[in-house]
């Protein structure tokens, strides 16, 4: 149980120094996990900027995510699931479309151009505050690998173990402290999971 996402990034942060892991960029996922990515950037002494994605959620369940788009378009598609639920083609590329602008509309609340920054040849670490189904952390490791980066870490303060096997063939290494079997949602363990407004994320930008 971690106290908040601040206390769960000092975690994060100590156990990425113990691992010796090294990083020129931070990248957070938007908004949640800023509070979590600043303690880590602070301790590798990387930069921090933010990599932004959207879940495309199902036919009359957008909880439900069938994959998620990044802010340049980078798609994540949960093939199996679509098929056994039987979602349209014309549907996903619909709200591909839609999750795709609001995606670069939120990177550009962030970052004037709403682009990436330059990643071409960078040890990069993704962090975001807690893996469900992955969607979207895969959709921004797919951005950030087809950005040029050498080297991609997810850090995570926890995920289940399924998800994150599923999630390593994106990443390098997959960092995460918690990897609970028994597993509901990200917010229970946390004892204080508030949500996390543009304005108070991008303070930790500063």
């Amino acid at each position: 149980m971690f106290a908040d996402r601040t206390e769960a990034g000092e975690r994060l942060a100590e156990d990425l120094g113990r691992r010796d892991v090294e990083a020129d960029v931070v990248l957070g996922i938007p908004r949640g996990a800023l509070p979590v990515a600043r303690p880590v950037a602070d301790e590798l002494d990387a930069d921090l900027d933010v990599v932004v994605a959207s879940k495309i959620g199902a036919p009359g369940n957008p909880e439900l995510a069938v994959g998620a788009v990044a802010s340049d378009g980078s798609v994540w598609r949960n093939d199996d699931l679509i098929a056994r639920l039987g979602v349209p083609e014309d549907y996903l590329e619909r709200e591909r479309e839609n999750e795709a602008e609001y995606a670069r509309e939120k990177a550009e609340r962030y970052r004037d151009d709403g682009h990436v920054p330059d990643l071409e040849g960078k040890r990069v670490v993704v962090v975001d505050d807690g893996v469900a189904t992955g969607a979207t952390a895969r959709a921004c490791l797919r951005l950030v690998r087809e950005a040029g980066a050498d080297h991609v870490v997810l850090a995570v303060p926890v995920g289940p173990p399924d998800s994150l096997e599923e999630i390593s063939t994106e990443a390098d290494e997959i960092v995460a402290l918690e990897r609970p079997r028994s597993f509901g949602a990200v917010g229970q363990f946390y004892r204080n999971f508030g949500q996390v407004s543009d304005e108070e994320a991008m303070t930790y930008l500063e």
